[in-house]
């Protein structure tokens, strides 16, 4: 299925859980202020805005926010709290839809996994390159992604269970030679019936990405465990990579 497809207006109205899950006080309060924290009193461009998630919050904190979406039905959600004078959205892909104002932002962010949605190597490289033509010399890409977790992955074994709660199971197949992964939501109550939400993925290794960046320009700045700074290692379920176009000297 194509991104559009699977991101469609059922999936936009499922998508805001306000007060838990991503949008828990924890979750989004670490980010929202790491973010406007790098932005650095410039203007922030958002990859993949969604139902303005992480974006209403920012331009709250006075960061002023355009976006990139590739989704109708989630543009349309994010309308219902941001008018395009507040927000405003290009529609199309983040690795080749360009924005207005492009090569002056301070700040071009990608959270929550949203570059894995690029299902090529070629994709993902280029999603770099967009984020660099946006940029002012010095300016940060900051990306968020999960840490594959193919060490849980026994031989001849093509999926593993990664979320467990009342009334939710997580699980992802793996394609090991693609690096390909299909991430399967289950959401089910007492009845007989279960919602399954599905999403594929290209995985991508923090070495990888490293190099992705440096095809475009960019140099690694920083990278945590998380958006409140604790420190990345060979645990670390995620990370949050800043990455810099190196100032005019």
């Amino acid at each position: 299925m194509r991104q559009e497809e699977i991101w469609d207006t059922d999936a936009a109205q499922r998508y805001d859980t306000p007060g838990t899950g991503m949008f828990a006080p924890e979750v989004l309060g670490p980010t929202v202020s790491r973010l406007a924290e790098l932005a650095g009193g410039g203007a922030a461009l958002e990859f993949a805005i969604g139902t303005g998630r992480v974006a209403v919050p920012l331009v709250e904190r006075g960061v002023p926010v355009t976006g990139i979406e590739l989704s109708l039905p989630m543009i349309d959600r994010l309308r219902t709290k941001a008018d395009e004078a507040t927000i405003p959205v290009v529609t199309g892909d983040m690795a080749t839809s360009t924005a207005p104002g492009a090569g002056e932002y301070t700040l071009v962010y990608l959270v929550f996994n949203t570059i894995s949605n690029l299902l090529t190597q070629a994709e993902q490289v280029e999603c770099f390159r967009n984020a660099a033509r946006h940029l002012t010399p010095g300016g940060r890409f900051v990306i968020e992604l999960w840490v594959p977790e193919l060490r849980k992955l026994p031989p001849g074994q093509t999926a593993t269970v990664w979320h467990t709660e009342s009334g939710y199971i997580g699980l992802d197949t793996y394609d090991v030679l693609r690096q390909h992964v299909v991430s399967h939501h289950f959401s089910f109550d007492d009845t007989k019936e279960a919602r399954l939400f599905r999403s594929p993925h290209r995985y991508i290794w923090p070495a990888e990405l490293d190099l992705m960046a440096q095809l475009a320009g960019f140099e690694l700045e920083t990278r945590h465990a998380d958006w409140s700074g604790a420190e990345f290692t060979a645990e670390s379920r995620s990370h949050v990579s800043v990455y810099r176009i190196p100032p005019i000297r």
